[in-house]
């Protein structure tokens, strides 16, 4: 866990998740950005670029079937955000423009972002999204992670693009580290009868599978067997591998679903 957050922006929150619901959720009273929440605490959701989320998921299936093939279950995906902006915070419908306009990135040019203040300037509370020069390749900062693969944005004619972030370096944008994407919390307000709010949230991503070591062994399948009798076999963690990998996928999947047309 200290590996996948080794990061220059802090992380606000995080979470554990398995896609299973029995005992997932936290019981501590008081809860800061170093409580690491579960699946029942999780009420945002994520919309990344397309050929981002296209990316992301594809990536997980990958990890996941080599895993179900290894006969390993009770691994999670470990995701923690930082919140670019708390400015970028809007209740009801409307959705900030430098979050994702019409399903794109807002995205400058190297040598708007480098030259241009008043184009930098318009983008100070939101993510700005550089292109990354043909002739800067020496001058970009790299981050610690080597994680995953540099992406690309399918709105800046697939350049590979980096984050700017106002005072800190410039970093890359890679599959799982400093992913940028809007954060949709769902809050019922009890003042208001239980109306729902809907909060958005300018965030960076930084994802990973971890806990990768558990075999589905014999003393597994005993749990398993005496948990069935007590609980829903469905929302229990001790499950064999293929039902874990295929139920872990459709949680994921809701986590990071499509863009929606009209937004």
């Amino acid at each position: 866990m200290g590996n996948m957050f080794c990061t220059e922006l802090r992380i606000h929150q995080r979470f554990d998740l398995k896609g299973s619901s029995l005992g997932r959720s936290t019981d501590k009273v008081k809860i800061d950005e170093n409580t690491t929440l579960k699946d029942l605490d999780l009420n945002y959701s994520f919309y990344l670029e397309p050929s981002w989320r296209d990316a992301l998921l594809k990536q997980i299936e990958i990890d996941s079937e080599f895993l179900k093939n290894q006969g390993i279950m009770d691994y999670s995906l470990l995701l923690g955000f930082h919140y670019r902006a708390r400015q970028s915070l809007v209740r009801g419908g409307s959705l900030p423009e430098t979050i994702l306009q019409d399903n794109k990135l807002a995205v400058l040019s190297e040598q708007d972002a480098m030259e241009d203040d008043s184009a930098y300037n318009d983008y100070r509370e939101g993510l700005v999204l550089v292109q990354r020069g043909s002739n800067q390749e020496g001058k970009v900062a790299v981050g610690p992670h080597i994680r995953g693969s540099r992406l690309r944005s399918s709105s800046a004619c697939y350049e590979e693009v980096d984050l700017l972030l106002p005072g800190t370096a410039r970093l890359q944008i890679q599959l799982g580290v400093n992913m940028p994407a809007r954060a949709e919390k769902q809050e019922k307000q009890e003042k208001d009868g239980g109306k729902s709010l809907r909060q958005v949230y300018d965030v960076v991503l930084y994802i990973g599978i971890i806990d990768i070591l558990q075999e589905y062994s014999m003393r597994k399948k005993v749990e398993h067997a005496y948990k069935s009798v007590k609980y829903n076999p469905l929302s229990i963690s001790v499950v064999e591998p293929r039902f874990y990998s295929e139920r872990f996928l459709n949680f994921i999947r809701t986590v990071f679903p499509e863009n929606a047309p009209n937004q």
